[in-house]
């Protein structure tokens, strides 16, 4: 019998379709329902490629309005899950109170997968909604401020700085923030999108799904590698040094995070577009202290390795910048990446079987159980 082929990782193995996104290899651009990223984050808005993600064309201003203003409606979350938050622990990581409320939601209706595809939209939305004042609501509670209601009057970004910090910041950095969900709304078979389509292959409800998705991307070989960027540049601290410490960080072949990805082999192209975001930020800021760091360390892995960063190299300190906090980073992937999780929960369901996978045995061969005495 001829041995298996294990692909550690499922490296190369396509195991299902979808029509949500590819990355074309002829342009090296990432696309939603065939539009490059790129493009998007030029001529549209994070809540008009969300609107794309689930209904595979843009809205138009009609439905565009409609949809804004039913997001809005949905905003606010019950008492009871605003005190479920207040209770998880300050020391706990922000994903774990993230995975924690979102879990909470789907404990107010029965929920199952296979259901009309019309219910598990309208839950799609109810995330989408929800989730931003998830994350400040226990951002406010974590340092000890006073918890800022959403507003329905403001535009869905706005909305959220406005809950995280108390007001709204210039047009730069709300154009930064929006270009970055845009960005990170939506990758084909990642980790984090697998395991949510894995979930819903067993029948089980959206709820379960994303919260299955946030505790893969919890994971820094994912989404908590943006955070892991951030810490890099802190630790660093000098721009003057960075080529020193990503040679000696080489040397010592040390794991560098924010560089190099599965799918892209001659550079993320999300990143010039994330990349002219940090520019702005910087100028509008007026410090490019990062920018610096972040040309000395792309320059020597270029150089060296061949290797070139991807998206949460520019996207880490564009959030600092804006004013997060580092363990903040990943929740906000979570923010934009609903948009795909649930779009592909929905595509997993059109067309639905198990994921069941094989395994190859490589431990002890069969053997009799030995007497008590012989043990």
């Amino acid at each position: 019998m001829a041995e298996p082929q294990i692909q550690k990782g499922l490296a190369g193995v396509t195991v299902d379709t979808t029509a949500i996104s590819k990355v074309v290899p002829e342009t090296n651009s990432l696309t939603y329902r065939g539009y490059a990223v790129q493009e998007l984050c030029a001529e549209a808005s994070f809540e008009e490629v969300a609107w794309l993600m689930w209904n595979g064309e843009l809205p138009d201003a009609d439905e565009l309005d409609r949809f804004k203003a039913e997001e809005a409606k949905r905003r606010e979350l019950s008492d009871d899950h605003i005190e479920v938050i207040r209770r998880i622990p300050p020391a706990a990581h922000p994903m774990d109170a993230l995975r924690t409320a979102v879990s909470y939601l789907g404990t107010m209706e029965i929920a199952w997968g296979g259901e009309p595809e019309l219910a598990d939209r309208d839950r799609a939305l109810d995330l989408f909604a929800k989730i931003p004042t998830m994350i400040a609501t226990d951002y406010r509670f974590r340092t000890g401020e006073v918890r800022i209601a959403p507003r329905e009057d403001l535009p869905m970004v706005e909305n959220f700085f406005n809950m995280c910090f108390g007001e709204v910041p210039p047009p730069e950095v709300i154009k930064a923030f929006d270009t970055s969900m845009i960005l990170y709304a939506e990758h084909s078979f990642n980790a984090s999108t697998f395991t949510v389509r894995t979930i819903a292959s067993s029948r089980s409800d959206i709820f379960s799904a994303v919260t299955g998705g946030i505790g893969s991307l919890k994971g820094p070989l994912h989404g908590g590698a943006n955070e892991a960027v951030m810490k890099m540049f802190l630790e660093i601290g000098d721009p003057d040094t960075a080529e020193q410490w990503m040679r000696e960080a080489i040397a010592r072949k040390r794991l560098v995070m924010g560089f190099g990805h599965r799918v892209y082999k001659s550079g993320d192209s999300r990143v010039p577009t994330m990349r002219s975001c940090l520019e702005d930020l910087a100028a509008w800021k007026g410090d490019d202290t990062w920018i610096r760091m972040s040309d000395g360390l792309q320059k020597v892995m270029i150089d060296e390795k061949g290797i070139h960063p991807n998206l949460d190299f520019p996207a880490g300190p564009s959030y600092h910048m804006m004013g997060f906090d580092i363990e903040m980073f990943t929740p906000i992937f979570v923010m934009s990446r609903i948009t795909g999780w649930t779009a592909h929960y929905l595509e997993q369901n059109l067309d639905n079987r198990l994921i069941r996978p094989l395994s190859a045995y490589d431990g002890v061969a069969q053997r009799p159980v030995p007497p008590i005495g012989e043990r």
